[in-house]
């Protein structure tokens, strides 16, 4: 086993982060949750957050994602400080997450789903005056983003996310965050409660996803599913970043052991070994 310095993949390489976290701490009391990470995405890559439980992956993302206030250190989003108090605040810099708990609304439509917030109303009087939301309009739109994502299962957009299988559901909350998303998407665990033809679909959208441009951090307790897309993966432990791999260039076991801390490299190397 070698270690090499860190470099982000050759396609990515000569480019500047869209997102950046550098120094960051979180504490919880006399918990420290995050005890100066850093974090690198580079445009159109996929990069895969592993841990233990414990490690910080969610403290991670949600300070990514507005969701919790570092204590500490800096996010920048295209070179720029930025501070996100709220979600919300995240959201309107262009970074969408999607939680292992959905946040779908079950007795709405498709449609509904995807411009849940963000209803669009009829041109007019009719919207202006009387306040009338654009539904077929908003169902047009929410076909078209299905078939720009290759997503062939789900025709009717007027169909009730509650009859829908849970993969289904993923994919419809994934496509919500890739319509709004301009510069970062967050998948919390997006295969977690899925059988293996589902997670196949999901995964199949996030490399659409990839294709289109997008970044994606990609949380996930699932080994070979981050080996299959993720272009780099981030391995944090006890609060810290361990290091950051190549799948194309460690196996699992060395992943593994990185994580359990029975192998030891520098945070900013990157590991090199047989696949």
């Amino acid at each position: 086993m070698t270690a090499t310095t860190n470099e982000p993949s050759p396609q990515v390489q000569t480019k500047e982060p869209v997102l950046q976290a550098t120094g960051l701490v979180k504490t919880y009391g006399h918990v420290v949750a995050l005890d100066g990470v850093d974090l690198e995405l580079y445009p159109g890559e996929v990069l895969g957050v592993i841990g233990d439980n414990g490690a910080g992956k969610s403290t991670l993302i949600k300070c990514l994602s507005g969701a919790e206030s570092p204590n500490g250190g800096t996010i920048l989003l295209d070179g720029q400080p930025v501070h996100f108090r709220t979600p919300l605040d995240a959201r309107t810099h262009g970074i969408e997450t999607v939680y292992q708990t959905l946040a779908v609304a079950p007795s709405l439509d498709i449609a509904g789903n995807l411009f849940l917030g963000r209803e669009t109303r009829l041109p007019g009087p009719l919207g202006s005056v009387l306040r009338m939301l654009d539904g077929n309009g908003m169902r047009k739109r929410a076909k078209e983003q299905m078939t720009s994502l290759g997503i062939g299962t789900l025709q009717n957009m007027g169909q009730a996310v509650e009859s829908l299988s849970g993969g289904q559901r993923q994919a419809v909350a994934v496509a919500r965050a890739a319509a709004f998303s301009s510069k970062v998407i967050i998948l919390d665990e997006p295969t977690a409660a899925l059988g293996v033809r589902e997670s196949a679909q999901v995964l199949k959208l996030i490399e659409s996803i990839r294709e289109r441009g997008l970044p994606v951090i990609l949380i996930s307790h699932n080994m070979p599913q981050v080996f299959e897309v993720a272009d780099r993966i981030h391995i944090q432990r006890l609060g810290k970043r361990a290091a950051v791999v190549s799948p194309k260039t460690i196996s699992m076991s060395d992943a593994v052991a990185v994580m359990t801390g029975a192998l030891k490299v520098a945070p900013e190397q990157e590991v090199a070994g047989q696949v």
